[in-house]
């Protein structure tokens, strides 16, 4: 049992320092606890401890004796274990990202999740024992209890496992082995909150400086990307490091499992086929000239530009004036949006601003980029932004919002039937910024403002699709060269460089020093080949909004109940309803011609 908090890797934006935002909210954790020394905390510590040793007593050896009635018993036990633990370590890790330099925060989050590793310890034996029953005799079970036939899903995810199964001892070591990796993943955490930049005399941390990236001045675009290249360079063997040793743990893991690939893990916790993902990654290669490369050879003419440089990539067009939105405004553009595609969307969304459930403020040593974590299911989610007023923070929160909803919905799945592959992950998120989008683009005032937002969203997809399958190929290569011996740091660049040129296409130079741009992506490090997970959102929704502009009769109540169903159902069950099926090829390139189709849009507009 590893409890850890969900941080996607979203292109980090922002910084509009000396800008007035509005009152942006903070978290209140006290729905979690109170303090760090909370009496509660305390008493569900101990609690913790005395359950997994009465648990690990009342039923190692035995899962083969019990009868459906104890099998479903013993489930509801480890179901309240799993409650217990997250909630812990969703109040430790949640202070931590909101100042990852605070040593008394790091030491409360280390110190954790080291007891709750050594008291979870003795519950390895229940999937490997669950593994080892007989295919029958569990099939039976489950005949004689329809609560318990509710916990196949989970039961399935398990047995998945079962061809990579290890020893028990083995099993119980590589648990308490655990902890080692978290501390790689906080040294990445804490170097990258830690980095300051000098930008014109200003300084600033990694946020604010990746959000100049998208300044109309390109003098001070170009100044921050140089920035950024060197501090990186300077950092380079660090991460380099935490990269080699975070590749190498999986390489061992994979290894002794025998997992074919680097990315067979992924998959399988995602509850989704290889062909699938493969099927996504290739129709977005095949993409890249009719996506990326055409968009950025239009933009290359609006910035008038020869050639597009790397600190070009994300700059606002010339008739684009800069605009920072308020919190206020923020707000209300998002919940207008949600309330108008169903009242229900506005009804769930309303806590999370009215009861401190957002942490909005970009703050030096809080964590960088955005996430929502559900926490546990008796609780609520909380989302984190890094919110300084450009109309793509709009987005993100309208996306971390969609997060929320739908971990709210999928709440009352219980504890281990409510978590959703990160496969359908996006789902709500995507869906969440495309009715904002939608919203916006219907109140534009003319054709100049339709066409920034159109090109605005068609750079969002962009970085949602082609940039984050080309983070996977990288992540692939990496894996793979890892697996060989000892990357330095040249080596992953060069990987990284590989990557580039091929999906942002031929209107751009590389700067010196871009090499290292791999640096700062956190799901590098935290979560392994989680980034195909976005595009696999992002065209599955484009997808779904397809089937809702057809038909919206009844699409609301259908869109809810694939929310409610969490991790409770395959992607192909849930996908049915609406009559899609995502192991067709043809699947995705619906989603691409969405995009391309806001292209063709963006030429005609040209003429």
């Amino acid at each position: 049992m590893m409890i850890r908090v969900r941080q996607p890797a979203h292109d980090a934006n922002a910084n509009a320092k000396g800008k007035d935002l509005g009152d942006l909210p903070e978290w209140d954790l006290s729905d979690l606890y109170s303090a760090p020394d909370a009496p509660e905390l305390k008493r569900d510590m101990d609690w913790l401890e005395r359950e997994c040793a009465a648990f690990a007593a009342d039923y190692e050896g035995k899962l083969a004796d019990l009868d459906a009635e104890g099998l479903l018993k013993c489930i509801h036990r480890d179901e309240a274990i799993s409650n217990i633990a997250g909630r812990i370590m969703s109040y430790a890790g949640l202070r931590y990202y909101q100042l990852t330099t605070d040593a008394a925060r790091t030491k409360f989050l280390s110190d954790a999740q080291e007891k709750i590793t050594t008291y979870t310890t003795p519950l390895v034996f229940f999937t490997l024992e669950l593994n080892k029953l007989d295919e029958d005799h569990l099939a039976g079970l489950l005949a004689e209890n329809a609560e318990l036939a509710r916990y196949k899903p989970v039961l399935d995810r398990i047995r998945a496992m079962k061809p990579y199964q290890l020893s028990d001892e083995m099993e119980k070591f590589l648990h308490d082995m655990g902890v080692v990796g978290d501390a790689w993943e906080r040294l990445f955490d804490e170097t990258i909150a830690g980095l300051t930049f000098e930008v014109d005399g200003e300084e600033l941390g990694i946020e604010g400086t990746l959000n100049l990236l998208t300044e109309q001045d390109r003098d001070k675009r170009e100044a921050a990307s140089r920035e950024l290249a060197r501090v990186f360079g300077e950092n380079i063997r660090t991460f380099s490091r935490v990269h080699n040793t975070s590749a190498k743990e999986k390489e061992v893991m994979d290894r002794w499992r025998g997992m074919p690939t680097a990315q067979t893990g992924r998959h399988l916790s995602n509850d989704v086929e290889p062909e699938v993902v493969e099927a996504l990654r290739d129709a977005v290669v095949a993409a890249y000239p009719k996506l990326s490369h055409r968009y950025y050879e239009l933009k290359r003419k609006w910035l008038g530009l020869d050639r597009m440089q790397v600190w070009d990539r994300n700059a606002p067009l010339p008739m684009e004036t800069t605009k920072i939105v308020g919190w206020s405004d923020a707000r209300d553009t998002v919940m207008t949006a949600y309330a108008e595609f169903d009242p229900r969307m506005g009804d769930l969304a309303q806590p999370f601003f009215d009861k401190g459930w957002i942490d909005a403020g970009v703050k030096q040593g809080k964590a960088p980029g955005a996430f929502a974590h559900p926490t546990v299911t008796n609780v609520h989610p909380y989302v984190m932004l890094n919110y300084l007023g450009k109309p793509r923070d709009v987005m993100t929160l309208a996306h971390e919002l969609g997060h929320g909803v739908h971990q709210v919905l999928a709440a009352e799945q219980g504890e281990l039937l409510s978590s959703t592959p990160l496969t359908l992950a996006e789902t709500a998120s995507v869906f969440g910024e495309m009715l904002t989008f939608r919203r916006m683009l219907a109140g534009a005032k003319d054709k100049a403002e339709r066409k920034v937002m159109l090109a605005g969203k068609v750079e969002d997809m962009i970085n949602t699709v082609v940039r984050q399958i080309a983070f996977y190929d990288f992540e692939c290569k990496l894996h793979a060269a890892r697996r060989e011996g000892e990357l330095t740091p040249e080596d992953i660049n060069a990987l990284w460089m590989s990557v580039q040129a091929e999906s942002l296409g031929p209107a751009f130079d590389f700067m010196d020093g871009y090499e290292t741009f791999w640096c700062y992506v956190p799901h590098f490090v935290h979560s392994p080949f989680y980034v195909y997970a976005y595009a696999f959102g992002d065209g599955l929704v484009n997808a779904l909004y397809a089937v809702y502009e057809e038909n919206p009769e009844g699409f609301q109540d259908k869109y809810f109940d694939m929310l409610k169903a969490g991790g409770s159902k395959h992607h192909s069950d849930l996908l049915k309803p609406f009559g899609l099926d995502a192991s067709d090829p043809k699947f995705w390139d619906k989603g691409l011609d969405m995009i391309s189709g806001m292209i063709d849009e963006l030429e005609a507009m040209e003429d």
